[in-house]
């Protein structure tokens, strides 16, 4: 069950991160690259880093993923770039606490992870489509 789980996140972030890069513009296109990037150095760290480094390495990696939405949100002044970003402070958040309270992630911290990503691929999808429509109407 856990690997039609992992199956069917895997489909739905990459297409979504095709559709950001086929449909939208520049914001949507740098936020598909940063998820997808994000996506995959979370599975090497679950992969490669020993477990007892691993929370460090996914707070960093967060970190980076919600600065890129903060530096994209402030250049490109998107509704959806600032809910992500949002989203991605409060994963930051839930990764730091985890870490700094020294706890075993739990259901709890696999529920909010997985809904805040949700989250935030949602978002991607609807900047996509908003720019992709967008275009289109301009362009008529």
């Amino acid at each position: 069950m856990s690997s039609l789980v992992l199956l069917v996140f895997w489909t739905c972030l990459v297409g979504i991160v095709v559709f950001a890069w086929w449909r939208g513009g520049a914001p949507e296109r740098i936020a598909a690259t940063a998820v997808l990037v994000g996506a995959v150095v979370v599975e090497l760290i679950h992969v490669v880093i020993p477990k007892a480094a691993q929370p460090a390495a996914l707070l960093l990696t967060e970190g980076m993923l919600a600065l890129t939405f903060l530096l994209s949100a402030l250049r490109y002044v998107r509704t959806w770039l600032g809910i992500a970003m949002v989203l991605e402070g409060i994963q930051f958040s839930l990764h730091a606490y985890f870490f700094v309270a020294n706890e075993r992630h739990n259901y709890f911290y696999s529920l909010v992870n997985n809904l805040i990503t949700i989250g935030v691929l949602l978002c991607l999808g609807v900047g996509a489509f908003l720019a992709g429509r967008k275009r289109t109407v301009v362009g008529k």
